[in-house]
């Protein structure tokens, strides 16, 4: 198993909150890490996360109330 190619968001400052993701060789699966908790990740289909995205952008995740 190859290690994953950890891709940074632009959105980092240089603090330890940062988000990092990962595509699998074949752009199959992707891989999500917090870069304060790096032993622990969230996989998803690329489908799934851009959906996830999506409503991140549309703001239908923002609490409420």
């Amino acid at each position: 198993m190859t290690r994953p190619n950890w891709t940074r968001s632009s959105f980092c400052s240089e603090g330890n909150a940062c988000l990092h993701v990962a595509a699998d060789e074949r752009g199959e699966a992707v891989s999500l890490m917090e870069s304060d908790t790096p032993d622990t990740t969230l996989g998803a289909t690329p489908q799934a996360l851009r959906g996830l995205i999506g409503h991140i952008k549309a703001g239908r995740l923002d609490r409420r109330g």
